[in-house]
């Protein structure tokens, strides 16, 4: 079977560093670029781009391989990608000065690099080497460190379209000694490049970490640099049972609360789209956010339904930043403000829809029982729940996400975590709701539903 005419098989293993490899050798941009031309040329329904593990080549990288013709290619350069779509996959010719043609010579040198392959790992093994991805996931703090700092400093913007370290940190203030370290770092992690000394952006740093940019995303990630003191007391957190730096939100400061609420709202205005999908919202015409942050999910249910009006309840230092969006929205005549702390406060009545986004995973199981509770109060008959948060499957281990959310917020709340399905159903079922439902949503996180009888 083809489904395809064409399929590509690009090799794009790592290994560690020094080892020859087609990621290092520049496999990622050759993957990028044959998709990009791939798609330019039309033949996006004919021509299938696909990842793949060693092809056995490593110190003639990168390499691909087309079939069903089963032509092999070395030493394929950013340049070379589009002779290969214009020759061979549109004219079916392949380009001769990167194909291997001999094909005995080819066998014996996969062959070889595979013996050797295999030797190395067993002599890994019998000297009591750790793995290479068990230590890549010890260091794993050290390349998210650089980045953190980078943003932090707003290493991007200084960088712009072209500097030189000395200019960088003359720019930021900083040591020309230390800001060249970093931007060196920066380019071995390929979110920086360089050139003749001089350093510039690349596509993914110009688009999300440069000022201004259509996508910057500085302000959103500025959050998970505020979460790296909490994550340095793990331990002792783990000791003690709960948070041991913990602080309410309003004796955090602004830049704090700035950075979180942008956080959510760049999480909540990707997700929303498919949450208001999922919630039936033509019967819902009063709904409740609690906890709403931003209000991306109160102005997206706003926006699928025209005669819906929402009432976001938050705390008194969040709610001038969601004003602030509902009014860029210009929906003020249908989403209004109310403060209050959801831990304890009332929520009124009359609603048709009670909303809790990534709420739950911050308070303990009394707290949620009473938290639903509340929500329960708040609702008409009919009326309905919907939360959505993290969802663990029964032995709490997956998804990855939500097993390692669970110490975040070990370290960031005193009783929060990430709970299972059947805790969510315990929780509603007490408090009176009736047709309690889990519906999976792609990404990290999952939806409850719970009706009002």
């Amino acid at each position: 079977m083809e489904p395809y005419r064409l399929h590509v098989y690009v090799c794009d293993q790592k290994k560690p560093e020094g080892a020859p490899c087609c990621s290092a050798r520049g496999s990622v941009r050759i993957i990028d670029e044959l998709r990009r031309s791939v798609a330019a040329a039309g033949l996006g329904e004919q021509v299938q781009v696909t990842t793949c593990g060693s092809l056995g080549l490593c110190e003639r990288g990168p390499n691909l391989v087309v079939y069903p013709e089963g032509v092999w290619y070395s030493g394929v350069g950013v340049e070379d990608v589009s002779a290969i779509v214009q020759e061979h996959f549109i004219g079916g010719r392949p380009v001769e000065r990167l194909v291997n043609r001999d094909e005995a010579a080819l066998r014996t040198e996969i062959d070889g690099n595979k013996r050797k392959m295999l030797s190395a790992l067993a002599a890994q093994a019998a000297a009591g080497v750790l793995p290479d991805h068990f230590q890549q996931a010890v260091r794993g703090f050290q390349p998210s460190r650089v980045l953190l700092t980078a943003i932090e400093l707003d290493v991007f913007t200084s960088v712009g379209k072209g500097a030189r370290s000395d200019e960088v940190a003359a720019a930021l203030g900083t040591d020309p000694r230390a800001t060249g370290m970093l931007l060196d770092a920066l380019v071995a992690l390929e979110i920086l490049a360089k050139a003749d000394g001089a350093y510039r952006n690349t596509p993914l740093s110009e688009r999300y970490l440069v000022a201004g940019a259509r996508d910057d995303a500085r302000a959103a990630l500025l959050h998970s640099a505020n979460l790296w003191p909490r994550w340095s007391t793990l331990t002792e957190c783990v000791r003690q049972g709960t948070s041991v730096a913990y602080r309410e939100m309003q004796d955090r400061g602004d830049e704090w609360t700035t950075a979180f609420i942008a956080a959510m709202h760049r999480s909540a205005a990707a997700r929303a789209p498919l949450v208001v999908r999922t919630a039936e919202v033509d019967r819902v015409h009063r709904m409740l956010d609690v906890g709403g942050g931003s209000g991306a999910y109160a102005i997206a249910f706003a926006q699928a339904n025209p005669d819906m009006v929402v009432e976001v309840f938050d705390l008194p230092t969040v709610l001038p930043i969601t004003r602030g969006h509902i009014e860029e929205a210009g929906l003020s005549d249908r989403i209004t403000t109310r403060s209050g702390d959801l831990r304890s406060d009332g929520f009124g009545s009359g609603f048709d829809l009670v909303f809790l986004s990534a709420i739950c995973h911050m308070l303990g199981s009394a707290g949620n029982q009473d938290l639903v509770g509340r929500c329960f109060a708040a609702l008409s008959p009919g009326g309905r729940v919907l939360i959505q948060d993290f969802i663990l499957t029964p032995d709490r281990t997956s998804p990855r996400s939500a097993a390692l959310f669970a110490l975040n917020m070990l370290v960031g709340t005193p009783e929060g975590s990430t709970y299972t399905s059947a805790q969510y159903r315990a929780w509603l079922s007490q408090a009176g709701f009736v047709d309690i439902r889990h519906v999976s949503l792609p990404g990290p996180t999952g939806l409850m539903f719970g009706s009002h009888p």
